[in-house]
């Protein structure tokens, strides 16, 4: 299986299935010198946590104690790559039926595409990844805490409840205040394009909007060109930047099993994440981009 690497010199690997016997991630191109504080990425994983006090929420309790195995020395980063891990402790693969495919998920595609997949709770299809995610991007926000610290990220969501025995999806606004000036490429690697492909990665997401998105293409030509902008030719101007996602409800509706009724909270954070990993990632590829940078 491709695929399981983002990005270019801020770069992650995220590894481990739902059911095996932990899940990681590995980062390379953190900087040297970073205080890493392992309070911020443990409030950063509880974010992520299922409501123990919701019935919304999966009854899969984790701890989700992040420990970290390299990368980093005396409470800093020393620029080799940083591993992490979570323990998967609450597993139940008595739950899980081998033959079925179940509707919705990931099991016949993997199953078409692999040919053998490990059925436990979706496996690497799981929303159990995305703590990998959070992780790295735990690592990020210090980073940019760091390197620009007037750049903040945060987020709203909404969505509706459920009828009984059903599920629903919902709607999760990033806002990216003071961002860097001048991150993204201008071709292929634009910045709305890389936020693009980092929120459609999350299991779960299916649209994606920034700043006015669709609105624009209502808007006069005079009209739009009033408008402050996030970006301009796929390069951040300093504004702020809204990002707009979609979620749907989740597939695993009245059946047996640990499941969430709906996951747009439990996403909300992991689309932080990825939005904190991008921009740390610009941000170091932009020192590149002319030598009165270097």
């Amino acid at each position: 299986m491709a695929g399981n690497t983002f990005g270019q010199l801020f770069r992650i690997t995220t590894w481990g299935e739902s059911h095996g016997p932990a899940i990681g991630v590995v980062i390379d191109g953190c900087p040297a010198g970073l205080q890493i504080d392992e309070k911020f990425i443990q409030k950063e994983l509880d974010r992520r946590k299922p409501d123990s006090s919701s019935k919304m929420s999966t009854k899969r309790k984790e701890e989700d104690k992040a420990c970290i195995l390299s990368g980093v020395f005396e409470g800093k980063t020393i620029g080799t790559p940083i591993a992490m891990e979570i323990w998967n402790k609450d597993a139940k693969s008595e739950d899980y039926d081998p033959k079925l495919i179940r509707p919705g998920h990931a099991d016949q595609t993997y199953q078409d595409k692999y040919g053998h997949r490990d059925y436990r709770g979706g496996g690497r299809a799981s929303g159990r990844e995305t703590a990998s995610r959070v992780m790295a991007g735990a690592i990020a926000k210090l980073l940019l805490k760091e390197v620009s610290p007037k750049t903040k990220i945060t987020s709203t969501y909404d969505y509706k409840t459920p009828a009984k025995k059903d599920s629903s999806g919902g709607h999760i606004e990033i806002t990216i205040k003071n961002p860097p000036k001048n991150l993204g490429e201008p071709v292929f690697d634009k910045l709305e394009a890389d936020l693009a492909k980092a929120i459609m990665s999350i299991g779960a997401t299916k649209a994606f909007e920034i700043d006015l998105g669709f609105e624009e293409a209502e808007a006069s030509g005079s009209e739009n060109n009033k408008r402050k902008k996030g970006t301009l030719g796929g390069i951040s101007t300093g504004n702020e930047i809204r990002i707009k996602i979609a979620i749907k409800p989740t597939p695993s509706v009245g059946i047996k099993g640990r499941h969430d009724i709906c996951i747009v909270p439990r996403v909300t954070p992991v689309a932080e994440a990825m939005v904190a990993i991008v921009i740390a990632d610009h941000f170091l590829r932009n020192r590149t981009s002319r030598c009165s940078n270097l």
